[in-house]
């Protein structure tokens, strides 16, 4: 399209086009594609060999290099291959699609650390709740809890149900079918949590299972959410980087927590009696941590990378939520020996010092992603 002068002694613009310069296209060569089979060989053999090899004592890599397991070599060497892949990938890129992969690439680390100590909840936290937690309720407070724990159980089950009753019903002359069985299915949820409601309030027994706390970061996620919406919608709404390195923050401090709860107990304990509240306050930070980063990765992904690459990136960005929560395994395996020959309390002092560092390594980096991200917010 041409500009019309809008006086008649002015000179005519220069046609201008809206059109984007045209992107270098990026295929994959012979040696990308041998790369991908190596990578995707080794991940399979280590996805199978690993569990197999702890549990039933089946090791399909009987080999060891410089002291390191065949299990252990052929996955290094697989994460090896697949980084070589995305560097000479990233490195033909044109300048700005090339700049903002790199920001992408670098927030995948940082969601590595995060859900490498966030997926604690599901391991070192649990058995620290079953083996150091008081969780005996006195006189009424057993029946408080009892009907606290209802109201967490079946108020966010009524409101879904709601919402997907609504649903229904605008849809249900197209997807009659889809309906019913999610309708079907939900009958079977709410008969689960009738049965469990019931099995709860006939117990005489007056402790928390160690399990119950997991479902603080749900309850947090949907009182808190709203909170954090209201923020991002601001004109105080942080630049990316800072969003991570709150997260990983409020990560560090939530441990800090169990750092000082725990700081009395000796070492080589194997019980105690340390109070609730500090589990619950570590679970509140560690759901706000979450509320920061985990919203992010996905929506920064498909704005920062061209359309063609979302499925080959969303792949890399899930492959670095598998590699955090396989070193949240590998490290809250280390619990006992750590506390028997250190203390609990450096266990967790680990888990506080290196998220706290790694964010504000985040923030530190904010002039510099704000640069390769051209201008995406």
């Amino acid at each position: 399209e041409v500009e019309l002068p809008q006086n008649i002694n002015e000179e005519s613009p220069a046609e201008q086009s809206d059109a984007a310069p045209t992107e270098k296209l990026n295929p994959f060569t012979s040696f990308d594609k041998i790369l991908v089979v190596l990578a995707a060989v080794g991940g399979l053999l280590y996805l199978f060999n690993d569990p197999l090899e702890k549990i039933q004592g089946t090791n399909l890599l009987p080999f060891e290099f410089i002291g390191l397991t065949g299990s252990n070599v052929v996955i290094l060497g697989a994460l090896v291959m697949f980084l070589i892949l995305l560097v000479t990938r990233i490195s033909r890129y044109m300048p700005i699609v090339r700049d903002k992969i790199i920001a992408v690439s670098i927030f995948g680390l940082f969601t590595v650390f995060f859900f490498a100590f966030f997926e604690q909840a599901l391991g070192s936290m649990t058995l620290f709740a079953r083996d150091y937690t008081n969780r005996e309720l006195v006189g009424n407070s057993a029946m408080i809890f009892k009907i606290v724990d209802a109201l967490l159980t079946t108020v966010p089950l009524i409101i879904i149900t709601w919402v997907i009753f609504l649903l229904a019903k605008k849809t249900f002359s197209k997807i009659g079918i889809s309906n019913i069985v999610l309708g079907i299915a939900f009958v079977g949820v709410w008969a689960l949590v009738i049965f469990r409601l019931v099995d709860k309030f006939s117990q005489e027994g007056n402790q928390i299972d160690a399990t119950w706390f997991g479902i603080l970061n749900s309850f947090f996620i949907i009182t808190l959410a709203p909170l954090f919406s209201k923020w991002w919608e601001s004109k105080y709404n942080p630049s990316a980087a800072m969003k991570y390195g709150l997260g990983l923050i409020l990560l560090g401090l939530g441990f800090a927590i169990l750092v000082y709860g725990t700081s009395d107990i000796p070492q080589g304990a194997k019980t105690a009696s340390v109070s609730m509240v500090f589990l619950i306050l570590a679970y509140l930070l560690h759901t706000m941590g979450e509320l920061c980063l985990s919203p992010l990765g996905l929506s920064y992904l498909s704005k920062l990378v061209p359309a063609r690459m979302i499925g080959f990136m969303f792949g890399i960005w899930y492959l670095a939520i598998a590699v955090g929560q396989k070193a949240a395994g590998t490290m809250g395996g280390m619990i006992d020996k750590i506390s028997a020959e250190y203390s609990l309390s450096t266990f967790f002092l680990i888990f506080t010092l290196i998220p706290i560092g790694v964010g504000f390594i985040s923030i530190l980096l904010n002039p510099v992603l704000k640069k390769l991200m051209h201008g995406v917010r």
